[in-house]
C-alpha cells in the first residue's frame, strides 16, 4: 500500500532557523516531524564512490551495487524507487495516522540536494536563508562559545550554499523560498505564505504553541529550543559582537566576495550593505590571540582528520589492530 505521508523538506545552512520553521510547523496538527533523522545521506550515498571513508572500502561497495542494480528489470531506476518507497514508509510510521506531512531536515542535506527533490516529486521543499555573517557567528557561539570553529564548518560554508542557490534556482516553480529574518520581523505575512504553500490553514497561534513541540535525541538546535519559547530578534544583531575583530572581518569580507553579489541578491541580501555593516563594527579585540592560533590550527585539522587519528589512537590504546578507512 502506497503511503499517504507528504514530505516537507527544509533546506538551509547550519544555524539558518531550520528548528524553529520546523517546530512552526509541527504546531499544526496535520504536520508531524522528528530530531533531524539524516536517513537520507547514507542511502543516497550507497551509489556515491567519493565522500565517505570507512572500515569496509566504500568505493568497492558502491561498484557491488551498482553491478547489483544491473539485475534489477529497471536498473538503477528501481533501486532509487525502493529507496523513495521505504523512506516515505518510514516517514508514515513515525508521523502517526493524523498526520499529512513529514517534516525533514538536516544541515548535510545540501550534498543531495538534487537527489531529494527529484526523488520525491510531490514533496514540499522549503528553502531558508539567513544574514551569512549571522551564521558565521553562530556556528563559534553555539558550540564553542564564541571560539574560531569554521574550520569544521567549511563544507556547509563554501560547497552547502552554492549548492543551495542552484537548487532552489533550478526548481523555482514549485519551492518556497524564505529568509529567517522576515520570520522574525514580519512572521504574520511570511509564516501565512508558508502555510499557504503547504495548502494548510494558518493561525497565529502556531507562534506560540511551536514552544510545545518537542524534538527528542541530540540534534537540531537544543540551545536555541532551551533558549527561545517564542519569536525573538536577539539573534539578528547578535552576530555583530561575535565578528568585531580585523581577523575575523577580514575572513568574512573575503567570504562575501565568494558568496558573491548575484547569489546574495537571490537570497535577498545586499553584499554592498552587509560589507557597510561588517566594516561598520566597533574595532574589538575579543577573541583575537585564540584566533590567531586557532585558524592555522584548523589548517592542520583539515588535511590531518583528527577523529580517524583519535579513533586510530584509541583502538592502539586499547591493544586492537588498526585498519586503514577506504
Amino acid at each position: 500500500m502506497k503511503p499517504s505521508i507528504i514530505p516537507i523538506f527544509i533546506f538551509s545552512l547550519p544555524r539558518s532557523g531550520s528548528t524553529l520553521c520546523q517546530r512552526v510547523l509541527a504546531a499544526h496538527d496535520e504536520v508531524a516531524t522528528a530530531s533531524e533523522s539524516h536517513i537520507l545521506l547514507p542511502l543516497f550515498y550507497t551509489l556515491k564512490e567519493k565522500g565517505v571513508y570507512s572500515e569496509y572500502s566504500h568505493a568497492y561497495t558502491v561498484k557491488g551495487i551498482r553491478a547489483f542494480c544491473q539485475e534489477l528489470p529497471g536498473g538503477e531506476a528501481d533501486y532509487h524507487a525502493e529507496i523513495r518507497e521505504f523512506v516515505l514508509h518510514l516517514y508514515a510510521k513515525a508521523a502517526g495516522e493524523q498526520a499529512r506531512y513529514f517534516v525533514d531536515k538536516a544541515g548535510a542535506y545540501h550534498l543531495i540536494v538534487e537527489e531529494i527533490i527529484n526523488h520525491f516529486p510531490d514533496a514540499r521543499f522549503i528553502f531558508l536563508w539567513r544574514n551569512p555573517l549571522a551564521v558565521i557567528a553562530s556556528l563559534m557561539t553555539s558550540w564553542r562559545d564564541g571560539k574560531w570553529n569554521l574550520y569544521e564548518h567549511l563544507i556547509y560554508l563554501y560547497d552547502g550554499l552554492p549548492k543551495l542557490v542552484a537548487a532552489c534556482q533550478r526548481h523555482a516553480d514549485h519551492v518556497c523560498m524564505v529568509r529567517y529574518e522576515d520570520l522574525i520581523i514580519e512572521p504574520a505575512g511570511e509564516w501565512r505564505r508558508i502555510f499557504a504553500y503547504l495548502d494548510l490553514q494558518y493561525e497565529s497561534g502556531f507562534l506560540d504553541r511551536f514552544a510545545q513541540v518537542h524534538l527528542r535525541g541530540d540534534l537540531g538546535d537544543q540551545p536555541g529550543m532551551r533558549r527561545y519559547r517564542k519569536l525573538n530578534a536577539e539573534p539578528l544583531e547578535k552576530w555583530k559582537s561575535t565578528l568585531s575583530n580585523p581577523i575575523r572581518k577580514a575572513w568574512c569580507r573575503r567570504y562575501l566576495q565568494f558568496i558573491g553579489r548575484e547569489r546574495l541578491a537571490y537570497m535577498g541580501y545586499d553584499l554592498d550593505a552587509l560589507s557597510a555593516e561588517l566594516r561598520g563594527l566597533p574595532p574589538s579585540l575579543r577573541y583575537l590571540p585564540g584566533d590567531i592560533w586557532r585558524i592555522p590550527y584548523g589548517a592542520a585539522f583539515r588535511f590531518l582528520e583528527r577523529k580517524m587519528v583519535k579513533e586510530k589512537l584509541r583502538r592502539w590504546r586499547a591493544g586492537e589492530r588498526i585498519y586503514l578507512h577506504q
